[in-house]
């Protein structure tokens, strides 16, 4: 007998809440309407263990797929343990149809042990953002049961009778609505369930109907019993014409006849029950976890190392987190972590579980212990949640610190292409800052990577808690070997992390200052003067400022006349630390003015030992003082930064008339 009925629900229904707010990507009813079919086969194993259901020896527990593009359907069949007519009204129609607003406040915050992912009632309604109609065939398990068909096409309507499944499980079949047609496409469902169903714990198959049937070729003896036959042939040997060393020629077979079979295509498997973070660290080889990361992430560059997740008290956790190549500029790079719940994909880098500084790794994390809301996209916020976020915070420490303790060779291997994760880390999470800081290292000119404490500890005769730093050897090479001659050292910082991360380090180390090397100059570099020279040098300096100001046209220009001890050195620039950083945190915001700062903090700096230098002063007025004085700016601000499009030109233009010049 058919049963009808017709669900009054006020004025507001459950489906537009199910469409515009309980899931935000449409696809998802894949994920919902799967891990369902899953969870009834799982329920069947539990109940043949406790010795209440009976399956066959030779029945294989699956969960089907089927699209078809001609009829514009998807079928999710499955054979656990059905459900009776009381089960569909429990599970599907009271359940669903209960009133919008009880059932959002039944099922919103429910996260009882005893809430199956996947609630029936609830994920199978994600159907109907995509179907226009949606009907069930359903067989129990239990004992003398009768097998039920339900109907429904997403309004306040439903229909129940007795249905024709003769095994038991459950069908699903989405008449799918215009908006969705691209679900009956098989490479599109494909995609679908890789996305959310890649590793879910009971196989999964796809296959299509429809339009022209796909065949497949087999040898005989790999023939399956489920296999649809479409004709049985036998392929010829193979043979090939020899020549033998005394010129004759014969025939050989290269492959003998072999009796073979055209089926229907197989259904194509689609998930790896087994994952490999499932398993113990000592079960999986180097091999595998290279493997897994090129299967799930798609990127052929192997990872630099990895840490495998394996925890069980006081919450189940097991998870694999990669260190890729990172790129230089940190900003650009994207990290993947991929977060399952009991092997069901969730969502990507939520932020909740994942810290912020860890989203520049990939990986996977699974947690069956995560407090979901109903549609699974979001995390109730509470502690449990942090707990686990400092979880995965501490073990990412722990394989660092450990890895620069044990494995130091390996460690400095790797820093350059770590390194932004680590300080992103130290900016971003107190904790990870206070396992990590004696732990972080910096290459120096020589190319050898020292902590902070021991470039401290050799330099603080020379230069007492003042850290110097290069952040282009190439552009500042004049300064580095203007060090390298006096026996000084400093860091390589060319990150564009680095700028804030040594911000955060002078925070933390009050009295620690960092200069870039082409700041104010060290007194190591300069002779010692005494009162009678210090008086010529200030002469010395108003008469080359005012020379200089009128050979480049700029009245704001800062000149000092210093005695370097290299005589080969003319001139050069000095920014004060704090208006470059200005500037440079001016561009990290996209600032590309610098007209406001003028040339703030910017000095030219003239050697009174350098021929050029006393040619000016001595012909402040000759026929070349105004094409050397901007020669020596240009030079000097070349090696302190590279020139703009027209002073570029400039300098090419003036460079050719001097070399003309020396040739009269």
């Amino acid at each position: 007998m058919k049963e009808q009925g017709s669900l009054s629900i006020n004025s507001e229904n459950l489906f537009p809440i199910i469409k515009k707010w309980l899931y935000s990507d449409h696809d998802i009813f894949v994920r919902e309407l799967v891990s369902n079919g899953c969870d009834a086969i799982t329920k069947l194993k539990k109940l043949e263990m406790m010795g209440e259901a009976t399956i066959a020896e030779d029945e294989k527990l699956k969960v089907e797929v089927i699209v078809n593009a001609e009829d514009k359907t998807m079928i999710v069949r499955d054979n656990g343990i059905g459900m009776t007519a009381d089960e569909v009204k429990e599970y599907i129609t009271q359940i669903a149809f209960s009133g919008a607003t009880d059932f959002l406040e039944k099922y919103k915050d429910k996260t009882n042990e005893d809430q199956i992912i996947g609630h029936f009632g609830l994920g199978f309604y994600s159907a109907f953002m995509v179907a226009d109609r949606v009907t069930i065939q359903t067989l129990s398990y239990k004992e003398g049961a009768e097998p039920v068909y339900w109907e429904c096409d997403g309004d306040s309507e439903y229909s129940m009778a007795k249905g024709d499944r003769e095994t038991r499980g459950t069908e699903i079949t989405l008449y799918l609505n215009e908006d969705s047609y691209e679900f009956a496409n098989e490479y599109r469902a494909r995609e679908v369930l890789g996305k959310y169903c890649s590793f879910m714990p009971i196989e999964i198959y796809i296959s299509k109907e429809g339009g022209e049937p796909e065949t497949q070729n087999i040898k005989e003896e790999d023939l399956r019993p489920e296999d649809k036959v479409i004709e049985y042939y036998t392929e010829p040997a193979k043979t090939e014409e020899k020549e033998n060393e005394d010129g004759t020629k014969e025939v050989i077979e290269i492959s003998p006849e072999q009796k073979m079979v055209k089926i229907k295509r197989r259904p194509y498997l689609v998930n790896d029950t087994h994952p490999l973070w499932a398993k113990h660290p000592n079960e999986c080889t180097e091999e595998e976890y290279k493997a897994f990361y090129r299967d799930v992430f798609n990127d052929y560059k192997e990872p630099l190392f990895w840490i495998h997740l394996n925890m069980d008290y006081p919450f189940n956790l097991k998870g694999i987190l990669y260190f890729p190549k990172l790129n230089l500029e940190y900003e650009a790079v994207e990290g993947t972590i991929k977060l399952y719940n009991n092997q069901v994909f969730i969502a990507d880098n939520i932020k909740e579980v994942i810290p912020e500084f860890l989203l520049l790794l990939k990986g996977v994390i699974d947690c069956p212990d995560l407090p979901l809301n109903v549609s699974r996209s979001a995390l109730q916020n509470d502690g449990f949640v942090k707990k686990i976020s400092d979880y995965i915070t501490k073990k990412v420490a722990d394989k660092l610190s450990g890895m620069c303790k044990t494995d130091r060779e390996n460690y400095e291997k790797y820093w350059d292409d770590i390194n932004p994760f680590i300080k992103f880390g130290y900016m971003k999470d107190e904790k990870f800052k206070s396992k990590m800081k004696d732990y972080i290292i910096y290459k120096d000119l020589d190319g050898k990577y020292i902590s902070l404490k021991d470039y401290l500890e050799a330099c603080k005769d020379k230069h007492e808690n003042q850290v110097f730093y290069v952040t282009d050897e190439v552009q500042q090479a004049q300064y580095i070997n203007m060090f390298k001659g006096q026996e000084m050292n400093a860091l390589v910082l060319n990150n564009s992390i680095d700028q804030p991360f040594i911000s955060m380090v002078e925070q933390e180390e009050k009295d620690v200052h960092f200069h870039r090397i082409d700041t104010d100059l060290a007194d190591v570099f300069k002779e010692e003067v005494g009162e009678e020279d210090g008086k010529v040098l200030e002469e010395n300096t108003k008469t080359l400022t005012e020379v200089f100001k009128k050979a480049l046209g700029r009245e704001a220009l800062e000149v000092k006349v210093e005695k370097l001890k290299n005589e080969e050195t003319s001139s050069m620039i000095t920014l004060n630390e704090e208006s470059r950083r200005m500037q440079d945190m001016m561009k990290m915001y996209g600032m590309t003015d610098m007209s406001m700062f003028g040339n703030e903090g910017e000095t030219l700096i003239l050697n009174a030992n350098n021929s050029l230098v006393q040619y000016v002063l001595a012909n402040t007025e000759g026929e070349y003082t105004d094409m050397i004085c901007q020669q020596l700016y240009d030079l000097a601000l070349l090696s302190h930064k590279p020139l703009d499009a027209a002073a570029m030109t400039a300098f090419i233009d003036r460079s050719n008339k001097i070399m003309k010049a020396l040739t009269k």
